[in-house]
This record gives C-alpha cells, sequence and structure tokens, in this order.
C-alpha cells in the first residue's frame, strides 16, 4: 500500500518572490465562483444555518461576494430569503409585489405588513398597470371598506419608464419628475418592472458589489440531493437565485451524483455548484456530470468532526491542489470550503488552485450571521453549530421530519456545536481578509489571481515552523 502523503495550511507557506507590485492596492482580487458567474472579491458565506439567510446574503454580495441560503427550512421559508435578498436592492425589480384594483384595504394593509412593503403596483388580470398605490395613499384611511382603485395614483398621472431601460435614462427621469417609483412596461402595457428611487441610489453607491444584469444582489441557495431536491430547486430558481449549491457531506456519491445529474438536465440554463470531494477523481467525476464549479473539503471546517468519527478525509491544502489540477484543465473554477484557520490560509487556499474561499466560522458571530447574541461572563457570543452537529441534526429531524425525542438516539453527529465571540458587522471582518489576501499576493508578484496560481511557490515546514510563524517569545497586549 503506498501511503499518500497530505498537507494542510499549517504545512506550508508562500515562499515571497521579487515583486512589481508597488502596493497591494493595485492588486485584484477579482475571481469566477463558477464558469458563468464572477466576483469581485473570492469569498463566499457557507450555506449553514448559524452562518447565512438572507442578511448574511445581502452583506456578502454588498462587499463583492455572494451567500449561500442554507437549506435547513422549508422551500416556502428558503423562497423567501432569496426573494428577500433580491429585493433588498438593485437597478430593477423584475417582480413587484402587485394587487388588483378591487382589493379591499383591510388585505392590502395585511399583505404590506407580512411583506414588509410600503406601497404596492396596481394590475389588471390581464397584468397591465393601471396605477400605484403607496402607504401615503391609505395612512389615514379608516373606511376599510374602500378598495386599491379607491386609492390608488391613477395610469394617467404616472410617469413610466420602458421595459430595457438604461441606469442613465432612468436617473433622467427620476432627476427631472422628481418621483419616488418607476413601473416599467412593455409595448402593450403590461409590467415588467420596478425601479425606486431607492434601488437607484444604492446600485450607484455600492459599485463594487455582486450584482445581476438587473443589478439585483447576486444569491446562491442550498438543495439537497433526496425526497423534495427537484422541486426545491424549481421554486429556488423561480424566487431568483443565481446559482445553486447541492448540499451533500460526500459529493463523490452515487445518489449525490444521480441527484446533480437529474438537477442538470432538468434546470439547463442554472450554475450548479457540486461537492464536497477532496480527490482528483472526485473533481473529474462531478465536472464530467456538468457542474459550473467544484466545491472541495471533507473534515477540514473548524466544527467538523468527519475525520474524528468516520476516519476519512483529506488534508485541505493537499485536496485543493489534486482538485484544481483537474478542473482547471476543463475551465471549471474550484471553491476551497474550510480549514482556513488564520487570514494568510487565503492565499494559500488560492495559491493552491482555488478560485474562491467558502468560509463560515470567520462569518459566524456577526450581526448579519443568524440568532441572537447570548451574554457569557460580561462577554458577547452567538451559537454556531457545524451542519452535522447533533443539535442540527434533531432540529432538522423534529421540525422538517416528524421525529420524536425517542428517535434521536440515532443520530451519530459529525460535527459539534459552539459559541464563538460576537465580531460586530462581517463587512469589518471582510475588510481584513482582502487586505491580507491583498498583501499576501504581492509577497508572491501577483496583480491577479491567475497570476498567483502561475507565480506561487511554496515550502513545506515542520512543527517549529509553523511555530516560529506566529507571535512568540511575547506576551501579547
Amino acid at each position: 500500500m503506498k501511503i499518500q502523503e497530505g498537507l494542510t495550511y499549517d504545512d506550508v507557506l508562500l515562499i515571497p518572490q521579487k515583486s512589481f507590485v508597488d502596493h497591494r492596492s493595485d492588486v485584484s482580487i477579482k475571481t469566477k465562483l463558477t464558469r458563468h458567474i464572477s466576483l469581485n472579491i473570492p469569498f463566499i458565506s457557507a450555506n449553514m444555518d448559524t452562518v447565512t439567510e438572507a442578511d448574511m446574503a445581502i452583506a456578502l454580495a454588498r462587499e463583492g461576494g455572494i451567500g449561500i441560503i442554507h437549506r435547513f427550512m422549508t422551500v416556502e421559508e428558503e423562497m423567501e430569503q432569496v426573494n428577500k435578498v433580491k429585493r433588498s436592492i438593485g437597478f430593477i425589480v423584475d417582480n413587484p409585489y402587485t394587487v388588483m384594483p378591487d382589493t379591499p384595504l383591510k388585505k392590502i394593509i395585511d399583505k404590506a405588513k407580512k411583506l414588509e412593503v410600503n406601497g404596492f403596483i396596481v394590475v389588471d388580470g390581464k397584468g397591465k398597470l393601471v396605477g400605484i398605490l403607496s402607504r401615503r395613499d391609505y395612512s389615514f384611511e379608516d373606511a376599510n371598506h374602500k378598495m386599491a382603485k379607491d386609492l390608488m395614483t391613477p395610469l394617467k398621472r404616472l410617469v413610466i419608464g420602458k421595459q430595457g431601460i438604461k441606469v442613465s435614462e432612468a436617473a433622467k427621469l427620476f432627476n427631472k419628475f422628481k418621483i419616488e417609483k418607476l413601473p416599467l412596461v412593455d409595448k402593450a402595457g403590461n409590467l415588467k418592472g420596478l425601479i425606486t428611487a431607492r434601488s437607484l441610489r444604492s446600485f450607484e453607491r455600492h459599485s463594487f458589489s455582486s450584482k445581476d444584469n438587473n443589478g439585483q444582489y447576486l444569491v446562491g441557495a442550498a438543495v439537497g440531493v433526496v425526497k423534495d431536491y427537484l422541486e426545491r430547486a424549481e421554486a429556488l430558481i423561480k424566487a431568483g437565485a443565481d446559482v445553486l449549491v447541492v448540499d451533500v457531506a460526500h459529493g463523490h456519491n452515487n445518489v449525490a451524483m444521480k441527484a446533480i445529474a437529474n438537477l442538470r438536465k432538468k434546470f439547463k440554463n442554472i450554475d450548479l455548484i457540486g461537492g464536497n470531494v477532496a480527490t482528483a477523481e472526485g473533481a473529474r467525476d462531478l465536472i464530467n456530470i456538468g457542474v459550473d464549479a467544484v466545491k472541495v473539503g471533507i473534515g477540514p471546517g473548524g466544527l467538523c468532526t468527519t475525520r474524528i468519527v468516520a476516519g476519512v478525509g483529506v488534508p485541505q491544502f493537499t485536496a485543493v491542489s489534486e482538485c484544481s489540477a483537474v478542473a482547471k484543465r476543463k475551465g471549471v473554477p474550484v471553491i476551497a470550503d474550510g480549514g482556513t484557520n488564520y487570514p494568510g490560509d487565503m492565499a494559500k487556499a488560492l495559491a493552491a488552485g482555488g478560485s474562491t474561499c467558502m468560509l463560515a466560522g470567520w462569518f459566524a458571530g456577526t450581526d448579519e450571521s443568524p440568532g441572537g447574541i447570548i451574554m457569557r461572563k460580561g462577554m458577547k457570543f452567538k451559537v454556531h453549530r457545524g451542519s452535522a452537529s447533533f443539535l442540527a441534526t434533531a432540529d432538522r429531524k423534529i421540525e422538517l421530519e416528524n421525529h420524536n425525542e425517542h428517535q434521536l438516539n440515532t443520530i451519530v453527529p459529525e460535527g459539534v456545536e459552539a459559541m464563538v465571540p460576537y465580531k460586530g458587522k462581517v463587512a469589518d471582518v471582510i475588510y481584513q481578509l482582502t487586505g491580507a489576501l491583498r498583501s499576501g499576493m504581492s509577497y508572491c508578484n501577483a496583480k491577479t489571481i491567475p497570476e498567483l496560481w502561475k507565480n506561487a511557490r511554496f515550502t513545506k515546514i515542520t512543527e517549529a515552523g509553523f511555530r516560529e510563524s506566529k507571535s512568540h517569545n511575547v506576551e501579547e497586549l
């Protein structure tokens, strides 16, 4: 038996080289998430229930990355999370909320509260624009028997735009007519979208953010490989998801590969991310099935105990290196998922061949991660748990599979629950990580990530070398 040596990020260092990068601000960290989707920063928030829901996905997209909504909720709830991201900002809202002319005021108020919106576009039964109803139109109305048509601003008094309008053209209309909303219609008068003053200002202000063709934030969503995965995928695509992540612990498995093949066959135009794998063979097989990116990592996550419980895994530096060697020949990006314990590990992961890094612990504990703040001994924390931890698995079985507490002794957890220190806003974390990455790339004479792949050289270090790499012989303040 030939036993291969496997290396982690702690086992290697990037060798500094003669550099022509004058300043780290000259470094571009734009990259590819999938074959067809580009990002301005190479960071993805993990599809875990204590990491990514709509707030995190919005924050990541605003900074130039992308968030992947976790799947541990009902299909309707995951759709709502995707929808929330898509409606949070955008040059054009594709599917604005609408009501019919004869919708009663009470129903309109209830719907506005549920959707957390200030108004609706009024359309007839054929989808033609007939008016706009804003909160100011009904805020002081006591007669709940009134309908939308009694209170709306009618079509003849509206400023409207044409389908396909450009940002500059829309800005001129907003400036000229001092409006708050600009409905978009086709030649037949059918409603085709909406631009708001807020969305236009945000679009212009966050020019570096990750957006689709309509200026809406990019967002991904996770699906499983059994039961309702096809129905869930269809619903998420309808809600506006830009990419689907097939979320399974062992992606190089017959069940997972069949599911990916079925997804690829049914949804030809959606980008698919497959994984997780840790070998060149796994990456090759997923690419042959038709994935648009490969997620690499079996057991490197800070909360994952798969390597201890199951005895299975490949050290992450080796896994990323071997998978990316195969993927690059096919033009498929690799996502390095997990194993980054220090900021410098991001540069190592990308230099090893990754196009992006999926992060969990770095973003858990921020304002945007799900869950409330816990006070313990005068310090602030948030709960963070692995997707295969006991409590995470138990919650899913109770809530989604109707298990009772007596059936929970069948769970074999491959993750743990923990508390992570409260970190504040995720934008501050991203600022530190992007700064560290640019610095590491400048040491390697790389102004772009493809240049980093080409120029990077590594040296293997010993445990003493790793100890030397950290602060030592001092008492830190």
